[in-house]
């Protein structure tokens, strides 16, 4: 994981936490707000996992409106850049 899953992962775990760490390195992490425990390593990575699915199902979920939205606009006969070109 890189440094941004890391934080994506504590986050999902722990949404208050504050902390910091250096080159990725899951045993320096510096716990400044943390309620309960740290999450272990594998624990942040289960959390990453969670992550990735839910990013993946939300990109999913707007490709998806954004095709019915393209697809609402050729039923008028319309593109988006005809939409740009209006606004």
């Amino acid at each position: 994981m890189n440094s941004m899953d890391i934080v994506k992962a504590i986050k999902h775990l722990k949404p208050s936490a504050e902390f910091s760490f250096t080159d990725n390195d899951y045993s320096t992490i510096k716990w400044d707000v943390l309620e309960g425990d740290a999450p272990t390593w594998a624990e942040l990575e289960t959390a990453h996992q969670a992550v990735k699915a839910a990013e993946a199902q939300a990109e999913a979920e707007a490709q998806a409106k954004r095709e019915a939205a393209l697809s609402k606009l050729a039923a008028l006969g319309l593109t988006a850049d005809d939409l740009k070109a209006l606004g």
